[in-house]
């Protein structure tokens, strides 16, 4: 899994990009993430996440068009890349062999 490593967090947040789709900004992933947990995240936290997945090359963002709403402002949306995908999938493998080891000692004892 080298260069693929994900914390939890992390995954969380490519997971949210993933389902929100072509609507994944800042509000939208930290409203996400707290619907499925309940763990309320800061901003900064988020940010910060965003910044450092996006170093690794797991997702690429762009800016969208300037809203009134917004005063102007524009959102930056996120979109996951083939080797975040590929970082998703090694990490639900891992997961997965892990709880398949559970179950069989479960059914071994």
């Amino acid at each position: 899994m080298r260069g693929t490593y994900l914390a939890e967090f992390q995954e969380l947040v490519l997971l949210s990009i993933v389902v929100l789709n072509e609507q994944a900004y800042g509000v939208s992933i930290q409203d996400e993430i707290n619907s499925k947990t309940g763990r309320s995240i800061s901003r900064g936290a988020l940010h910060s996440a965003l910044s450092r997945l996006e170093e690794k090359g797991f997702i690429r963002s762009q800016f969208g068009e300037a809203t009134a709403e917004r005063g102007g402002r524009r959102k930056k949306f996120y979109q996951l890349t083939q080797h975040g995908q590929k970082a998703l999938d090694e990490t639900k493998a891992i997961r997965e062999s892990y709880y398949s080891a559970i179950q069989l000692k479960a059914q071994n004892s």
